[in-house]
């Protein structure tokens, strides 16, 4: 091996003196670096846990007590509730069947919303409930009382007796946004106060089945059975929902929770409040979703929103306004409407009585309409009465429009067109059949279904019903019973 000359050996030296400088430079900022990320984490960690412990006060666990009652026999512990039994030895086999009650207790969250004690929760939580006791963040119980529930939306308010509590904040939902930290805290199978953390993994779930009025928060928190009715909190601290259900196969968590926005749960709070009820407007549309065939039928373009009305029904406040089947409706009161979904709740969150903004598609025009909602609930009442009243008599009527009357040739004649009679109803039994035309209902001539179910209305009282029937050559009279 050569040896290396004075030269060389001094530029090896100060070579390796710059390597070693600079690995020490690279190290010293790898480290800095790492103690800023270590810094952040910190920083990040100490905010998740300054807005748990502001939260964790508002927060309660409730319990309820529900009366069960069930029949039991001394000797079910060994027959139990064998069919083979009853069916052989009789309803008293082995023994007759005593009354007893139980008591069912369960457990949930919520949060408090007002100094004076009002606390959010779900109706599932407290539905059916003889008692409900509320257990503050500070150990203090008290009884709470129901103010009011909303089955449609699982929504339940109740009062507690004191002053000078913690709130939570409400914040906006419509301002959440998929990918969005938040934290679920509840009660979890009876474990107080128990915080967790995920992201807001979508938005607008509908079709869930859980309620009538769906428009969920899908977050991966961990939320588990007794979580139902607590806060769902963004990183300001803020309720941006309520926690109402999880999507499992095994009972428990599988990534996969459910929150009622907050927003539509503050127009149900205030009518909770003000009404112990909630009422909900009434438009009187049949609505579908917009498939692609049906944009390109329809005139509009692939990625333009809207639903379209398939009916309307007769003397809704629609009619009155007149929109028409075959409109595509695309806003509702100055809101883009996008599905089918968001529509129904659209309408069902406005107050009856408001006067409100329909803007339609018809025939590829822009129109905008005036409508001002009625109420579902009164609505529901006479549409439902109706149909009780027709189900009794066994047929259902609809308008005589003039192609129907093209087709069942009536020229001059005026009433409304029986469209089906049901096997073995009094219908059936007095000759009625469907293309028939009634005329007249209990002497008062009819023209549409609004006046036949106005005229029909009379028969409550008397029981019985008279109609003036056409069936294309001569008139007569028909008399049904509805008892």
């Amino acid at each position: 091996m050569h040896k290396l000359n004075s030269k060389a050996k001094r530029f090896f030296w100060f070579a390796l003196a710059v390597f070693m400088i600079l690995v020490s430079a690279l190290s010293a900022e790898a480290k800095i670096d790492l103690d800023e990320d270590v810094v952040l984490l910190k920083k990040v960690s100490k905010a998740f846990s300054e807005i748990a412990q502001k939260a964790m006060p508002a927060v309660v666990f409730i319990k309820v007590e529900k009366k069960i009652k069930v029949e039991t026999s001394p000797f079910d512990f060994f027959f139990g509730e064998d069919p083979f039994f009853r069916h052989f030895f009789g309803p008293f086999f082995p023994f007759p069947r005593q009354p007893r009650e139980y008591r069912e207790k369960g457990l949930g969250s919520g949060f408090i919303i007002s100094h004076n004690g009002y606390i959010l929760t779900n109706n599932h939580v407290v539905r059916g409930a003889d008692k409900i006791i509320v257990r503050l963040y500070d150990k203090r119980e008290f009884k709470a009382k129901i103010v009011g529930t909303d089955p449609n939306t699982d929504i339940a308010l109740l009062k507690i007796d004191a002053d000078d509590l913690p709130v939570l904040p409400l914040g906006d939902s419509d301002k959440l946004k998929v990918g969005e930290i938040v934290m679920a805290i509840g009660n979890p199978f009876g474990l107080s106060y128990t915080v967790t953390v995920g992201v807001v993994s979508a938005k607008g779930r509908s079709n869930v089945g859980i309620t009538d009025y769906e428009d969920f928060i899908q977050t991966d928190a961990a939320i588990n059975p007794g979580n139902s009715g607590g806060p769902l909190i963004n990183i300001k601290g803020e309720v941006v929902g309520v926690n109402t259900a999880i999507f499992t196969k095994s009972g428990g968590y599988m990534g996969i929770g459910f929150a009622i926005p907050i927003n539509m749960v503050k127009a149900i709070e205030k009518q909770l409040i003000e009404k112990g009820e909630v009422t909900r407007g009434y438009l009187g549309v049949m609505i579908q979703e917009m498939t692609p065939e049906l944009k390109r039928s329809f005139g509009l373009k692939e990625d333009q929103g809207g639903v379209l009305i398939s009916d309307v029904i007769e003397g809704s406040p629609a009619q009155k306004a007149g929109l028409k089947r075959g409109d595509v409706v695309i806003e509702f009161n100055g809101k883009k409407v996008t599905n089918v979904s968001e529509f129904r709740n659209m309408v069902a969150l406005t107050p009856p009585g408001t006067k409100v903004t329909v803007v339609v598609i018809r025939k590829g025009k822009r129109k905008e309409f005036k409508v001002v909602l009625g109420n579902l609930k009164k609505a529901t009442i006479i549409l439902s009465s109706r149909t009780e009243l027709l189900k009794k008599l066994g047929f259902s009527v609809q308008n005589l429009t003039r192609d129907l009357a093209e087709q069942f040739g009536y020229t001059n004649e005026k009433g409304v067109l029986i469209s089906q009679v049901a096997p073995g109803s009094p219908a059936e039994q007095a000759g009625l059949e469907p293309g028939m035309l009634i005329m007249e209902v209990n002497r008062i001539p009819v023209r549409n279904t609004k006046q036949f179910f106005k005229a029909l209305a009379k028969s409550k009282k008397t029981g019985k019903v008279l109609l003036l029937v056409y069936n294309g050559e001569y008139t007569r009279y028909v008399l049904l019973s509805l008892r």
